[in-house]
């Protein structure tokens, strides 16, 4: 007897050099046990001079698992912390509210025409469904966003540990 209950299709979203693919949340299942989001980006050979650019943004109740196959990855934080995650390492990052951060890829990278490809996870660090809370990424809007790292009292409960 398989223990197989459903077979998901991940979304694709072209940005551009790479693409990624979302297999959580989808229409048919929103979490998969505490998985919210299961992300796979690349592989892909970026441009001479270019990388991966993702700005600034709020995580909320959610801990992050990056783990990368080829290429390189600067994680920071607006409480100051910094990490360059590699191959073969486990980025780890919890967060609560008011912690804002950027992936971005490091100018060595680019400097030689960086590669990308790698997974990350996202848990929920709250079930959704039994708080009666609704998805926390969902609910904010764009001002939240863009003043959640200067909200006077931001929650400082967040780690970002590269392993």
């Amino acid at each position: 007897m398989s223990n197989i209950v459903q077979t998901l299709t991940p979304t694709t979203h072209d940005l551009g050099q790479f693409q990624v693919r979302r297999v959580l949340p989808s229409r048919a299942r929103s979490m998969v046990g505490p998985f919210i989001f299961v992300d796979q980006f690349g592989p892909a050979q970026l441009d001479l001079g270019s990388g991966m650019d993702v700005r600034p943004h709020p995580h909320i109740d959610l801990a992050t698992v990056t783990w990368l196959f080829e290429g390189a990855i600067d994680h920071r934080d607006s409480l100051g912390s910094f990490s360059t995650i590699r191959p073969g390492q486990v980025n780890l990052m919890t967060a609560g509210r008011g912690i804002v951060h950027s992936e971005r890829s490091p100018q060595e990278e680019r400097d030689a025409g960086p590669k990308l490809y790698g997974m990350q996870t996202w848990l929920a660090r709250r079930n959704p469904a039994a708080t009666g809370r609704g998805d926390p990424d969902r609910r904010r809007s764009g001002r939240a966003c863009r003043n959640a790292g200067r909200r006077r009292g931001a929650d400082r409960r967040y780690r970002a540990e590269t392993l």
